[in-house]
C-alpha cells in the first residue's frame, strides 16, 4: 500500500507540474503570478519530477512548435511520420537537447515569455540531481516494497516526465474522438484523460490553445482547471480572459 501510494503521488504530483506549470503556464501563458509563486512552482517541478526534470525553456518552444506544425514534418513529435512511440520519444529528446544546450535557436516566434531560473535548470539537469533521485526511488521501494512485482513499478519513476509527454503526444494524436475540424490529427481520448489531468483532451486544446480549460463538452472534465479556478480565487494565479 505504501509503493502505490507513493507512485500515484508520483505520478499525478509530477504530471500536474507538466500541465499546470509546463503546459498552461510556461508554454501558453495561460495565467500570471508573482515571482514569488512562479519560483515555487518551479522547484515544485524540480522535486516532482525528480530524475526526469523538464527544462521550462526547452519545453516551450518545442510545444510551441508542435502548435505551429501540428501533424506536418516539422512537428517535433507527431506520432505519424515514427514507426512507433521509441522512435518519437528519442527524435524528441534530440530536440529537446538541442534547445536545452543551446545547440539551435529556435524562430523568433517560439521564444521568450517563458519562465528561467539558471541555477534550479543546472541543478536539474545534472546528473548528480538524477542519479540521486534515482537512488532515493530504488532506497524507497527496498524499504517498503513487500511484493517483487512491486518493483516493475520502479522504473516509470526515473522517466516519469518525459513518459507523460509521449503518451500524451502519441495517443493525443492517435487515438480517440474529435470534436472540432483542426486541420491535424488531434483526439480527445475519453476515459484516459482523467488519468492524464486534461492533457488528453488534445482535439480541443489545439481548437483553442489558449483557453485554460481543455474541456469544451458538457460531459467532458479537465481536472486542472478546477484547481486553477482555486488558485484564481486565492490570488496565487490571475488566469487570463481569452
Amino acid at each position: 500500500m505504501i509503493i502505490l501510494i507513493f507512485f500515484l503521488c508520483h505520478w499525478f504530483l509530477s504530471l500536474f507540474s507538466q500541465t499546470f506549470f509546463l503546459h498552461r503556464y510556461s508554454s501558453h501563458k495561460m495565467f500570471k503570478m508573482e515571482l514569488f509563486w512562479e519560483r515555487f512552482f518551479y522547484l515544485i517541478l524540480l522535486i516532482s519530477q525528480g530524475s526526469s526534470f523538464l527544462n521550462p525553456r526547452a519545453y516551450a518552444i518545442l510545444h510551441r512548435m508542435h502548435h505551429a506544425y501540428s501533424d506536418t514534418e516539422k512537428d517535433p513529435h507527431s506520432p505519424h511520420f515514427f514507426k512507433d512511440v521509441f522512435g518519437m520519444m528519442i527524435a524528441t529528446k534530440n530536440m529537446y537537447m538541442d534547445y536545452l544546450h543551446f545547440k539551435v535557436q529556435p524562430e523568433p516566434a517560439f521564444q521568450g515569455n517563458y519562465p528561467e531560473w539558471p541555477l534550479i535548470d543546472r541543478i536539474g539537469n545534472s546528473w548528480l540531481w538524477r542519479i540521486g533521485c534515482g537512488l532515493f526511488y530504488i532506497g524507497f521501494y527496498i524499504a517498503f516494497a513487500n511484493h517483487w512485482w512491486l518493483f516493475i513499478l520502479m522504473p516509470i519513476h526515473f522517466l516519469m516526465g518525459p513518459l507523460h509527454g509521449a503518451i500524451v503526444n502519441w495517443c493525443g494524436h492517435k487515438y480517440g474522438y474529435s470534436n472540432h475540424d483542426n486541420d491535424d490529427h488531434s483526439k480527445n481520448s475519453l476515459p484516459w484523460d482523467f488519468l492524464l489531468m486534461g492533457e488528453l483532451f488534445q482535439n480541443n486544446h489545439h481548437k483553442k490553445p489558449n483557453s485554460p480549460n481543455f474541456a469544451t463538452k458538457w460531459w467532458e472534465f479537465d481536472p486542472t482547471y478546477p484547481v486553477m479556478k482555486v488558485l484564481h480565487w486565492m490570488k496565487i494565479i490571475k488566469i487570463r480572459k481569452v
